[in-house]
């Protein structure tokens, strides 16, 4: 009896040591397996067809209304959405009739190269633009006594305030 007890022990014992280990766990079963989220594919709803003569869907076909899961991880990362690569009669005829059949597929690439061609001294937007302004000025920084005193004699003589030099402190 001790004997059988002692076996039921050890192998009591050893499940409970077993099941705190995750790799046991998981070749007993006794882990729930969720599902992946990158996995999960989104379905379109279903839709009752304007016609009832369609025919049926064959096994394995794609759904027709389903955007394929590349283009839907394209507009996601990208903001694009997918297009056909054929256009259709209105956009052929549209096309044609602008010369967009001949514009050159490698245009974004050349705007690009143009746009980071940038000038090699900063200038100001107003002199890039327009070509306003003559270039550096200096600050000056104004003598506040002198500044004072010019716009208390321009007061006193009825001039206005911004009559005069502003008086400032030459650097040496």
């Amino acid at each position: 009896m001790t004997k059988t007890l002692t076996r039921a022990i050890i192998i009591a014992g050893c499940a409970l040591s077993l099941s705190a280990c995750e790799g046991a766990k998981e070749q007993l079963g006794l882990t729930r397996q969720a599902p992946d989220e990158f996995a999960v594919v989104k379905r379109a709803p279903l839709e009752m067809p304007p016609d009832y003569t369609v025919r049926p869907p064959r096994p394995g076909a794609p759904r027709p209304q389903e955007i394929a899961v590349t283009d839907e991880a394209r507009n996601a990362v990208l903001g694009e959405t997918a297009r056909s690569t054929q256009a259709s009669g209105a956009e052929a005829a549209l096309l044609q009739q602008t010369g967009g059949v001949y514009a050159d597929p490698s245009i974004r690439g050349v705007v690009d190269a143009e746009a980071t061609i940038s000038d090699k001294e900063d200038k100001p937007v107003a002199t890039r633009l327009l070509g306003l302004g003559s270039g550096k000025t200096e600050a000056q920084i104004v003598n506040p006594a002198a500044e004072a005193e010019r716009i208390r004699t321009n007061a006193e003589a009825g001039k206005p305030v911004t009559d005069g030099e502003t008086p400032s402190i030459k650097d040496k």
